[in-house]
């Protein structure tokens, strides 16, 4: 008890834990569904997926991913009830195939998560640009409006969690209705004056070949990238074991029937045979064209900012709670697990921001395109690595029941978690195969193997911290995916040999 009593007055007014019971059910949501950024996706991801792949069956792809998402749910909320903690896959991952691979995941995560939320200045910057020299008559480059959205998201992310929750959901909930609405008119007004079913159909998934699953399914993933956020805020979250199941399904299923029906309308108003074409003349205009040019496209124009701002504050909060739990345990510098006011790893909350800083200042400095390669490339890039996480974790699930066998029914348990990684992994194998169709670019770009190559890299480095803190630092390697009980689990040696 001693040395317990001697960290704490080390520490002062430090803490390594997360403000307790600040988030209910609709504050968990609506960052779930920031993060997953309908509006974003919907006027940003899903037009420029269209022109970059050339492939139609978009809608498909969305229904099809979403099943497979649902099964592999029911294993990852299932291991939720057992383990919280604010690096969810690192910990899922940690303790049920071993530290070293957790710390290799937590790698992954953070670095797909960075290329998601940074990547979003991307399209924020030029979208804030035309909007300004439109309306306002400001003309200034694409990376001074992405700096002043940084600057801002800066400052809220090292504010309340509540408070960003509210933010969030004021504007989710508006950004949703503008979707809902210019789907309905594009469906109402078809090309040729016929409702075509053919990008819904599972037979559109290999128009292009057997490879165009697994394209098609990366693209699909990235406009489900956040649904899985609920078990983050697990350690945040009023009666967890209930909230974030049911948060985690009434994302997944919202999520499926505007995207499906988004891009469905998006097609139907431009025509099957047309709308690759129409994606790369319109971008965005592809959907807020649905409703005509009048008050309605307008706000849904503005809504696309708030969508995207909203997705980059949700991201980066996503993101230093990775840190967090890492620095929390001491797999990264120690400063990143400690909060101080509002309970808030301002260490951890910086980092992310310099990090989003260098990347705007770095594609500015290029004079690279900012939409396909900052936001469709880098987007694409952490879509693919939450696919990768997504797969290993339903492995991992399978093992840690395996060993606590009571704790989930074998459907739970087996079943799903076995499916959901044969599934997953399936389309892991041909969005590697296919990266280039992926990216737009010929099959001999560095990047086309470049990009899904980084993460294995990562992941090697990850490995190896993992096994040499094993070998060198016990009582960390110890404490690996512990989350809040990490310290304890650190100072339980020490207390028991001054009892000695």
């Amino acid at each position: 008890m001693s040395a317990v009593r001697t960290t704490r007055s080390r520490q002062g007014n430090i803490s390594r834990a997360l403000a307790r019971d600040r988030l209910g059910l609709p504050a968990v949501l609506f960052f779930v569904l920031a993060g997953v950024a309908p509006l974003t996706v919907a006027a940003g991801v899903i037009p420029t997926a269209y022109q970059t792949t050339g492939l139609t069956g978009i809608p498909a792809a969305f229904l099809v991913v979403a099943i497979v998402l649902a099964v592999f749910a029911v294993g990852y909320v299932a291991m939720a009830r057992h383990i919280q903690n604010a690096g969810a896959f690192y910990a899922f991952v940690a303790q049920g195939l071993g530290r070293a691979v957790g710390v290799a995941a937590a790698l992954v995560a953070l670095l797909a998560y960075s290329c998601l939320q940074v990547g979003l200045y991307g399209a924020l910057g030029p979208a804030a640009a035309a909007e300004a020299g439109t309306h306002l008559g400001v003309h200034a480059p694409w990376w001074a409006w992405a700096l002043a959205a940084w600057a801002i998201i800066a400052v809220l992310g090292m504010q309340r969690v509540d408070v960003t929750g509210r933010v969030l959901g004021v504007l989710l909930t508006a950004e949703i209705a503008v979707i809902v609405i210019e789907t309905a008119l594009g469906l109402t007004h078809p090309a040729g004056g016929h409702l075509s079913f053919a990008t819904l159909s599972p037979a559109d998934l290999t128009s292009a070949g057997i490879g165009s699953i697994g394209v098609l399914a990366v693209v699909a993933v990235l406009g489900f990238v956040g649904f899985e956020q609920a078990p983050v805020l697990g350690e945040e979250a009023r009666h967890a074991n209930r909230t974030i199941p049911v948060a985690t399904y009434l994302a997944l299923g919202m999520i499926a029937v505007v995207y499906a029906g988004a891009s469905w309308a998006m097609a139907a108003d431009a025509g099957t045979d047309h709308v690759v074409t129409a994606a790369g003349q319109q971008g965005p205009g592809l959907l807020f064209g649905l409703g005509g040019s009048g008050d309605l496209s307008q706000a849904a124009q503005l809504l696309f900012l708030t969508s995207l701002f909203a997705a980059a504050l949700a991201f980066h909060n996503c993101t230093w709670r990775y840190m967090f739990a890492l620095g929390r345990e001491n797999v990264l510098p120690a400063a990143l697990g400690r909060t101080g006011g509002n309970n808030i790893p301002k260490a951890a909350s910086l980092t992310q921001s310099a990090t989003g800083l260098a990347v705007i200042l770095f594609y500015a400095a290029t004079g690279q395109n900012p939409m396909v390669r900052l936001f469709f490339g880098l987007g694409t890039l952490g879509g693919f690595g939450i696919l990768t996480l997504l797969t290993l974790t339903s492995v991992a699930v399978i093992a840690y029941f395996a060993r606590h066998p009571h704790g989930a029914t074998a459907w739970q348990g087996r079943i799903a978690p076995a499916i959901a990684a044969v599934l997953l992994a399936g389309i892991v194998i041909l969005a590697v195969r296919n990266y280039a169709t992926l990216l737009g670019v010929r099959p001999s770009d560095p990047a086309a193997w470049a990009f899904p190559a980084s993460y294995a890299a990562v992941a090697v480095i990850g490995l190896g911290w993992g096994l040499l803190l094993k070998a060198r630092r016990p009582g960390r390697y110890a404490a690996i995916g512990l989350g809040a009980h990490a310290v304890t689990a650190r100072l339980a040696p020490i207390a028991r040999q001054e009892s000695q």
